[in-house]
């Protein structure tokens, strides 16, 4: 056996799922043998067990079926406590090793040989309690609930989604709330920075921003790490409402320009999106004239306006000529 399988008698869980998962290596008969192996040869009454007992979205778990009847007939998993067809996940008959898909099943569910049902990519859908039916050669039944716990991948809530620049101070929280449960946070890829305006709770749970500039956007990013699971949240970004815009500019700083020639205006600012371009090719001389770009926040109402004078004049040189001749 391997070192690093029986632990006091036990099985060392995580090992049983990585063997699980690295399928197709682990065949049918050797997961068998490992899971008849364990379970022990006892007359206690049924019983379900939930390895890991706590787990988060996307890892798999294990929902064990211990002391089953000698020579069961067949196995069948339902979600919720009570036995409802319309909630089966799964039948399995041991004599012909055939297992029937319920409306319940969700591609992800797999019963083995000695009625231990096996989840993948957990959700937290799969939260609650699972209900194995044993099928006994004296073709009585018997059944056994277990209950399974989803820990959520954390997300990043704020208390003010426009805060306004120089003014709001913003509190970003790391949820949900669970026990034994420590907080690390991010921002724009790297771990807090020492400042003054930044604060962390006791429990690291919340950090606080206060008078929040542009340059507070972000990305945050928290990660939140128990005995059984580490997991990060998504981005997130802070939306930053300025008092005035910085003033706009247009590239190039050129005015004048040849018939024929592209044309692009660009426009800059400290905001959300932070450019837009006008571009106009094979510009010719009726389009000589002043452009205007307006720059307006809807949210705050303030506006401003930059003009360029573009002129359209002149012929290309006449090396340019003798090329296109060519």
């Amino acid at each position: 056996l391997h070192p690093q399988v029986l632990i006091s008698g036990a099985w060392s869980w995580p090992w049983v799922i990585t063997r699980i998962r690295q399928a197709p290596d682990l065949t049918e008969l050797s997961l068998f043998s490992l899971l008849t192996f364990w379970t022990p040869p006892t007359t206690a009454r049924l019983t379900v067990e939930t390895v890991p007992p706590l787990a988060a979205e996307g890892n798999d778990v294990l929902l064990l079926a211990c002391n089953v009847p000698e020579n069961p007939l067949g196995y069948a998993w339902h979600r919720g406590e009570r036995v409802d067809n319309s909630q089966l996940i799964a039948s399995y008959r041991v004599d012909t090793n055939v297992t029937a898909k319920g409306p319940a099943h969700s591609n992800r569910e797999t019963v083995y040989p000695n009625g231990t049902l096996l989840i993948q990519n957990i959700t937290q859908k799969d939260t609650g309690f699972h209900t194995l039916l044993v099928s006994k050669v004296d073709l009585e039944t018997e059944g056994q609930t277990g209950h399974l716990s989803v820990l959520p991948t954390p997300v990043i809530t704020s208390n003010n989604s426009r805060p306004w620049e120089h003014k709001d101070t913003v509190v970003l929280t790391c949820g949900a709330e669970t026990r034994n449960t420590s907080y690390t946070w991010w921002i724009n890829n790297q771990s807090l920075p020492n400042s003054t305006r930044l604060e962390l709770s006791e429990d690291k749970r919340t950090l606080t921003v206060f008078t929040v500039t542009r340059n507070d956007t972000g990305p945050y990013v928290c990660e939140a790490r128990n005995p059984v699971s580490v997991s990060r949240s998504d981005p997130f970004t802070l939306n930053v409402l300025c008092e005035w815009p910085r003033h706009p500019h247009h590239f190039p700083s050129g005015s004048c320009y040849h018939p024929e020639a592209n044309l692009s205006l660009s426009h800059h600012t400290a905001s959300n999106p932070s450019h837009t371009e006008l571009f106009i090719p094979n510009i010719t001389a009726d389009k000589s004239r002043s452009y205007n770009c307006l720059v307006r926040n809807f949210i705050t109402g303030l506006s401003k306006t930059t003009v360029k004078a573009i002129t359209v004049s002149g012929k290309w040189p006449l090396a340019h000529q003798y090329q296109d001749l060519w």
